[in-house]
């Protein structure tokens, strides 16, 4: 047998993929686009690359937006360095298409209060809304026996005394909702369906458990 030499070539000695969706062989006919002297010939080229981004990836109902964004990943493949138009009124720029996330606003409060739930939040929004100092009273009170019901379903184990619940009540509505000392809190009857759930399941577990173990089914 005669001498033959193979040559192998691997991914760590290629270029780095920009876009691994659209595969090794379209950025290399992007890079080849790239090289085209003749401007004709470089947009024609380009527009047929489009063609295939197309074909290998699905695309919604909405047409023009898909093909709007498989100009974007053209362009983002060529490093922008490469002199074509879009049949869209766009601007392609590195700096354009750098996404930058809104800020995202985290309640007040979340660490020290969080086991009340954004609910009592909400609730508490809607009460120092109310002008009526009555009524306003009224919904603060309901707050508070809600608070109660989800601190007694969350720590079981733990004793919650009225006035620990009208401090957190004040604190969390920057002092505008205050319960007087004589006013005492009553177990919210109208606890939501899923701390009702939580706490169904949660006493029933060793039940379940034991039951199962007789092998009946649930």
């Amino acid at each position: 047998m005669g001498n033959h030499n193979i040559t192998f070539n691997y991914n760590t000695q290629v270029t780095e993929l920009t876009m691994p969706e659209y595969g090794r062989n379209i950025q290399q006919l992007i890079t080849y686009c790239k090289t085209i002297e003749d401007s004709k010939i470089r947009q024609g080229c380009a527009e047929a690359i489009i063609d295939l981004m197309q074909i290998i990836t699905p695309y919604n109902r909405n047409f023009e937006e898909h093909r709007k964004k498989l100009w974007h990943h053209f362009f983002r493949i060529a490093k922008y360095e490469i002199d074509v138009t879009t049949p869209y009124d766009m601007e392609l720029s590195k700096e354009l298409d750098i996404v930058k996330p809104n800020k995202i606003d985290y309640p007040k409060n979340s660490d020290r209060y969080r086991h009340y739930g954004s609910y009592v939040n909400n609730m508490i929004q809607k009460a120092k809304e109310l002008e009526d100092p009555a009524k306003k009273e009224a919904f603060a009170k309901l707050i508070a026996g809600y608070m109660k019901t989800a601190f007694r379903n969350w720590n079981r184990e733990h004793f919650v005394s009225d006035e620990s619940i009208k401090d957190d009540l004040a604190n969390m509505s920057q002092g505008s909702l205050q319960l007087s000392e004589d006013i005492t809190l009553e177990v919210s009857q109208g606890t939501p369906r899923h701390l009702r759930q939580k706490s169904y399941h949660k006493n029933n577990k060793n039940k379940f458990k034991k039951k199962n173990k007789n092998g009946k089914r649930y």
